[in-house]
């Protein structure tokens, strides 16, 4: 089953870049920018990462996010996913970043963006993986720091794909950002939304009511809802889901528990992803592995994940045929 899960040509839809920023960066970035991290080991980081909730792991995320200062450091941050990635045969990602976690830090897009684009063209070149970027808001700030941070990106308008919505999902629910989703779209951005992860499954109803969302990232909160789950299976809107992130934020119990296996047999077009990976103890590869093993989760199983991935990217139709394609030959 390994070797089956390998093959699989992956596309990944739900990861946060800063969220791949495995311990050794971390220290090797805040060597090089003399910043002082609160860290001494890698060990010690690993003890860190048990989370009790989102908010008990957004507090370590950004505070490691500050070693990124220059734009090698987005660059070697975006180059390192991409070729794990690659390796775990991802054809296409589809890569969230959070532009206020640099912004507040006086880290402007001239830094980032440069970093994060060179990187993505690079990698297509030398390990055939393609890449797009969506830009998330940040639910805890407020609408107008969105509006900002949405004008300080249109130069960059090109290498963006979509805006986004995350950060702490509880009492900031999607109507907080309707208006600068509206003004986005006007913009020709493309509209995603994390919903239904901690927050209940009308978030997600807001989500594509009032954003106008094309996917839901997380979703796992939809089955409480069955006119919502079957809305959204009508309409195959695409749920990213994250298994072990939601393991480790303590949404479920164990992978067990996950409801994704009653989410397929529901006809929802859910995926496998894997969300913040340094953070969450694998990368997309180890999710499908070990859900499989816990979900018992048969090859056709993981043929319809792939192929619902495939499906919800914003890629082109050609490339799409092409990915599912390779996706033929393996069933």
């Amino acid at each position: 089953m390994k070797k089956f899960i390998h093959q699989l040509p992956k596309v990944e839809l739900h990861i946060h870049i800063e969220g791949s920023l495995e311990p050794e960066l971390m220290f090797k970035l805040a060597q090089r920018n003399k910043i002082k991290i609160r860290f001494k080991t890698v060990d010690e980081v690993h003890t860190a990462y048990k989370f009790t909730d989102l908010q008990s792991f957004l507090d370590i995320y950004y505070e490691s996010a500050k070693v990124l200062i220059k734009e090698k450091d987005f660059y070697d941050l975006m180059t390192a996913y991409l070729k794990r990635a690659a390796k775990q045969n991802v054809k296409h990602a589809e890569i969230f970043f959070d532009p206020q976690t640099h912004t507040h830090r006086n880290i402007p897009f001239s830094i980032f963006m440069p970093g994060f684009i060179r990187a993505i063209h690079d990698a297509e070149e030398k390990y055939d993986i393609t890449a797009s970027l969506i830009l998330c808001f940040l639910r805890d700030l407020s609408e107008e720091d969105a509006f900002k941070t949405l004008q300080e990106a249109l130069p960059y308008k090109k290498s963006i794909i979509a805006v986004g919505l995350d950060s702490a999902e509880v009492n900031n629910p999607p109507s907080k950002f309707e208006k600068v989703f509206k003004k986005a779209r006007k913009e020709g951005f493309l509209a995603v939304a994390h919903a239904g992860e901690e927050g209940a499954p009308n978030y997600i109803w807001e989500a594509i009511k009032l954003l106008k969302a094309s996917r839901i990232d997380h979703g796992v909160r939809a089955l409480e809802d069955k006119k919502l789950t079957q809305y959204l299976a009508t309409k195959k809107i695409p749920l990213t889901v994250c298994p072990f992130s939601n393991v480790k934020l303590c949404v479920v119990d164990k992978l067990a528990d996950h409801p994704l296996k009653i989410m397929l047999e529901n006809k929802l077009c859910a995926t496998i992803n894997s969300d913040d990976p340094a953070y969450f103890g694998g990368y997309i590869e180890e999710n499908f592995i070990q859900t499989q093993k816990a979900l018992k989760l048969t090859q056709e199983d993981l043929i319809q994940l792939t192929k619902n991935a495939i499906n919800g990217t914003f890629i082109s139709k050609k490339r799409k045929n092409t990915l599912l394609k390779q996706l033929k030959i393996i069933e």
